[in-house]
């Protein structure tokens, strides 16, 4: 059986060994070695290489997930493998016993059709820098959405300029004579055409994609796509997805006949009547719809983000692919795989029960406060006492530092995070931003890069003499 050592910190040792005794009938040995500082979050690399001499007598070494340095080379050191564990030591049961990594959904089969809805009133600048932010959260085609009654005489320009640039390119229109226009310009796929204009497709190079006279016509879909089945020619065939409730179940429906009808031919559904119309948070409305475009095993789907809310629709889309083509490839629910689109509350919002923040408050011998959640409230504590409260202005008096500005100031913004965590059910970890999913951008946190630790009391004097205690607050606790 694997032996593995876990390495930690002096406060976090005692939590680490209840968590390893507890779980049950773990796929390993283990053994936890405390390597001689206080603060297990503050782990470096280096920092272990100096206090560990030989390599431990393991299969594996595991460190806190927030260890800042080259694991790589710490494990050619020692000729053991190096690895990062997860950031909260209470996922350390869910990090042994997860279907399937998340670093690892590298995979899907539906392309992302992105639409640039107003793309007649762009500059050709304005059209670049519009399809660039696209392609960054994960579309695959720049889709130009032509208006009715808006001249787009720039059309065959912005194809141009868009396949210059990289892009694969679609033009979207209920005008035949734009639709020549962006195919004869190089456009990949020209969106729509029904069976009453085919003949646009014996024109142009690009990859037509079928649609049905109107949304309930199926037999005009089924006639088109037999047609270009007769043509040899490539196609997508979209059935129309209707918003709620206006014929959603119906359209859905008719996507499972043609797929029925059809086993073999790509299929493309556009979801934006749903997530642009349902005033909802998208990201859950994507995951249900791509997980039906996953059974439905469509080539692609489009999408548009022109209503705010629905502002990370295409990045929200890209997780979402990602989730649904494993699920469905591996057999399994879609759990387990990411949080992304888990974007207002957590899965597990509060590793840390009361009494359990309540026995790492009594080991703390510093004036610098601690901020965790529980399901009770908000705690902060220090060596001085333990406060819990629902209400950060309950808890303000308490804590000492009304001549403190920058102390305030720091505290202040903490506890209003840890507020927001425990309203929502959200996981707090103090000097985190909240973890808002795939609804926000964030900054990949590069752990190869060292870290200066932080102060709970970073004032101007203080900055320029670090006090005795500094710290880093909130991995004294949480993290292993």
């Amino acid at each position: 059986m694997e032996h593995i050592v876990f390495l930690t910190g002096r406060l976090a040792q005692p939590n680490l060994e209840r968590v390893l005794a507890g779980m049950a009938s773990p796929p390993f040995t283990w053994e936890v070695r405390e390597i001689g500082l206080q603060v297990a979050g503050l782990m470096t690399a280096d920092m272990i290489r100096r206090r560990i001499a030989t390599a431990p007598n393991a299969n594996r070494i595991l460190v806190p997930g927030r260890c800042r340095g080259d694991l790589a080379a710490l494990s050619a050191h020692y000729g053991v493998p190096v690895e990062r564990g997860p950031d909260e030591l209470k996922d350390i049961p869910r990090h042994f016993n997860r279907t399937v990594d998340a670093s690892r959904l590298d995979d899907y089969d539906i392309e992302i059709f992105a639409e640039i809805v107003d793309a007649p009133r762009l500059g050709l600048s304005a059209i670049l820098d519009r399809a660039a932010s696209l392609a960054a959260d994960g579309a695959n085609v720049i889709d130009l959405g032509c208006l009715p009654a808006t001249p787009f005489p720039h059309l065959a320009d912005a194809v141009g300029a868009l396949k210059a640039a990289g892009f694969r390119v679609s033009v979207d229109s209920q005008d035949t004579d734009e639709l020549l226009r962006g195919g004869r310009a190089g456009a990949d796929y020209l969106l729509s055409l029904t069976l009453d204009t085919l003949w646009i497709a014996d024109e142009v190079a690009g990859t037509p994609v079928l649609i049905p006279r109107e949304p309930a016509d199926e037999a005009s879909l089924y006639a088109a796509v037999e047609a270009m089945e007769r043509r040899g020619r490539r196609f997508l065939a979209d059935a129309i997805l209707d918003p709620i409730p206006f014929g959603l179940l119906a359209s859905l429906c008719r996507y499972q006949r043609l797929r029925e009808r059809f086993p073999d031919i790509a299929i493309m559904m556009g979801v934006g009547n749903v997530t642009e119309l349902t005033e909802a948070d998208t990201s859950g409305i994507n995951a249900v719809l791509f997980g039906i475009a996953a059974e439905l095993r469509a080539g692609a789907v489009l999408t548009t983000q022109v209503s705010t809310h629905a502002r990370r629709a295409v990045r929200e889309a890209d997780v979402a692919r990602r989730v649904m083509y494993q699920a469905r490839e591996t057999s399994s629910l879609p759990k387990g795989m990411t949080e992304a689109l888990m974007t207002v509350h957590g899965k597990y919002p509060f590793p840390d029960s009361p009494e359990e923040i309540a026995e790492t408050a009594r080991s703390v011998r510093d004036p610098s406060f601690r901020v965790q959640v529980s399901e009770r409230g908000l705690h902060i504590y220090n060596r001085d006492g333990h406060y819990v409260d629902t209400d950060p202005f309950a808890l303000y008096p308490r804590l000492g530092v009304e001549a403190d500005g920058g102390h305030a100031f720091y505290l202040g913004v903490e506890l209003a995070r840890a507020e927001i965590a425990w309203s929502l059910g959200k996981r707090y970890s103090q000097d985190q931003s909240l973890d808002w999913g795939c609804a926000i951008a964030r900054p990949a946190d590069d752990r190869l890069r060292q870290c200066a630790p932080g102060t709970t009391r970073r004032t101007a004097s203080s900055a320029a003499n670090p006090p005795e205690h500094v710290t880093e607050a909130s991995w004294s606790t949480k993290p292993w």
